[in-house]
């Protein structure tokens, strides 16, 4: 990998907030297909659903190996445990709602069939969007009550604490 390319540490707060926005985006989109069937709004739909799910996939194996990993405070165990609970079931409502949308545009031929699968995944994105914003929520009570991840301006290099932007602008250090 080059010098100048390195990966966030942690990595799961940097990656969970592209499902999020995807999902809920998609969430939106499945009920524009309903409404207005003509178009392409069932393939853009389809494509942030389904690259959303992905994406909570990979966001739950991050969110998991850090979990493991990660210095929570006395009482938080409970908050991570709901966290995990409902990070599991938006990765499950994600990936069946991705299903029907794909299911949408595989039906294209036979309109019924279409329609029917169009207003299940828009109900389905209903639940989706639900389980993204527990999951969310119980993610930020992790971080804003307990201070699970966050790092402390000790865990930075005396030269270059986050809280003294000075250490990358102006370079000669003025």
């Amino acid at each position: 990998m080059p010098a100048w390319f390195s990966l966030p540490i942690p990595l799961h707060p940097a990656v969970v907030h592209f499902p999020i926005v995807l999902l809920l985006l998609g969430s939106a989109l499945a009920w524009v297909t309903v409404l207005i069937p003509r178009g392409t709004w069932a393939r853009i739909a389809a494509a942030c659903l389904v690259w959303g799910a992905a994406g909570a996939v990979v966001a739950g194996q991050t969110g998991e190996h850090e979990g493991e990993s990660a210095q929570t405070p006395w009482g938080s165990r409970g908050t991570l445990k709901t966290h995990e609970e409902w990070a599991e079931r938006t990765q499950v409502a994600a990936l069946a709602v991705a299903g029907l949308a794909i299911g949408v545009l595989a039906m294209r031929r036979w309109p019924m069939i279409a329609r029917t699968m169009a207003i299940a995944t828009a109900v389905g994105a209903l639940a989706s969007t639900w389980c993204v914003i527990a999951t969310g929520h119980y993610g930020g009570r992790l971080v804003y009550r307990y201070g699970t991840g966050i790092r402390s301006a000790a865990d930075f290099p005396k030269e270059k604490t986050p809280i003294d932007h000075r250490w990358w602008w102006p370079p000669d250090g003025r």
